[in-house]
């Protein structure tokens, strides 16, 4: 009986090298599988495509370039961690929005005023002129 191993013939001499020989063969071929399903699997074969603001898209590369990371790694953990997390895996939550002065209370008024003249005191916060400019900016 011949067989066929890396592409040459072979006569085994007795049952018992056959059987080692078909042996062989079949872990070979095991061993190959798994590699090619692992391979296949691990494979990057899909797409991801989403509309971004282009801003936010040029600001976020560069900060990826800077670390040289790219893009396909970051969606790819992302990705991961919410499969990992089986959510978003961080908070995702609405800012507090402020109180206009007719919803306060007297004494949420004045914890606020007194909070903000104590963050002056102590050199915090933004100069009324740079505040200003800012708020005439974003109308």
């Amino acid at each position: 009986m011949n067989v066929l191993l890396g592409g040459t013939a072979c006569v085994p001499r007795s049952a018992q090298t056959l059987a080692k020989v078909l042996k062989f063969t079949i872990q070979c071929t095991t061993i190959n599988t798994r590699y090619i399903g692992e391979e296949v699997r691990n494979m990057k074969n899909a797409t991801v495509s989403a509309r971004v603001e282009a801003d936010v898209k040029v600001e976020a590369e560069a900060i990826l370039q800077q670390l040289g990371i790219p893009i396909s790694v970051v969606i790819n953990s992302l990705y991961r961690q919410i499969i990992l997390t089986r959510g978003i895996p961080f908070e995702l939550q609405l800012p507090e929005e402020p109180k206009a002065l007719d919803e306060m209370s007297k004494e949420e008024l004045w914890t606020s005023i007194k909070g903000a003249y104590e963050e002056s005191e102590r050199g915090e916060g933004k100069a009324l002129k740079e505040l200003m400019a800012e708020l005439e900016g974003s109308l």
